[in-house]
């Protein structure tokens, strides 16, 4: 792949991530570009519309193609058909915000499915095709603790703790504390989150693996609300029901192919 196309892609995902406008003078910065080069791969995106500039000042922002063209590729793989009915029956259960991550790559998680089960009062609504901060969020450390220590402190290594101000207040903020939380997470089966996302949010998660038995974790199912309806004492209510969620998405997976089972044979009437 050639240096041009990796640049090109870096810039895409810089703007898709950032929560407001980018300016051409931040993105040559960050990427370490000639503000020429930087431009020049811009007016490809914008031509291709997946990039658009504001009016006035060299700004960009990410447009909705980009996500249309991310839930067309999620709904051909029937993530939401295998799995939504599961997530619909623990929102019920719970009367809350029941989440999906899946992996992206080898190092990401990423939320792609959601169902609310919260009817009234206060209601936590999630950012789907946004990616799960893997140390402060309970499907990150479900997903985690799924791995050895090593390769734990390495994938959040790369994504970086970020600034206190951009997680909840008990986010954990060294590697020690995440290993530790890591032990708890395996020895008790589930992961859980308490205002460390967020201010006033807590949560609980459990992975799911790629096939029952399999020893390789492909995301995480998650109950997400606010910390005055979920303390410590609910939780432990509420994990049973996540894992238990989290084995029958196991037994599903891969998705792909329980879908390709139903579909009837060639020449089936």
């Amino acid at each position: 792949m050639s240096v041009q196309l990796h640049r090109a892609i870096d810039i895409l995902e810089l703007i898709e991530s950032a929560q407001e406008p980018v300016g051409l003078a931040e993105i040559a910065r960050h990427l370490d570009l000639p503000k020429s080069a930087a431009h020049r791969l811009l007016q490809v995106w914008v031509e291709r519309g997946y990039i658009e500039q504001e009016q006035v000042v060299q700004r960009y922002s990410a447009t909705l193609k980009l996500a249309v063209l991310g839930f067309t590729h999620l709904n051909a793989t029937g993530i939401r058909d295998v799995c939504h009915p599961e997530m619909r029956l623990l929102a019920k259960e719970t009367g809350e915000l029941a989440r999906l991550a899946v992996m992206v790559g080898n190092d990401k998680l990423a939320w792609v499915a959601e169902a609310q089960g919260a009817r009234d009062g206060l209601r936590y609504d999630g950012n789907l095709g946004r990616q799960a901060v893997l140390h402060a969020t309970a499907a990150g450390k479900a997903w985690l603790a799924t791995m050895s220590d090593e390769d734990a402190a390495r994938l959040v290594l790369a994504q970086g703790f970020p600034d206190p101000g951009k997680t909840g207040p008990n986010a954990v903020r060294t590697m020690q504390a995440l290993q530790n939380e890591l032990q708890q997470t395996r020895q008790r089966g589930y992961a859980t989150a308490l205002e460390e996302a967020s201010v006033g949010i807590n949560a609980v998660a459990a992975a799911i693996f790629e096939g029952s038995g399999s020893g390789v974790a492909v995301g995480s199912i998650i109950v997400v609300g606010p910390s005055v309806r979920m303390p410590p004492i609910r939780i432990e209510e509420i994990a049973p029901r996540v894992m238990a969620a989290a084995r029958r998405l196991s037994d599903l997976w891969p998705i792909r192919r329980h879908l390709d089972s139903d579909l009837p044979e060639q020449g089936a009437a």
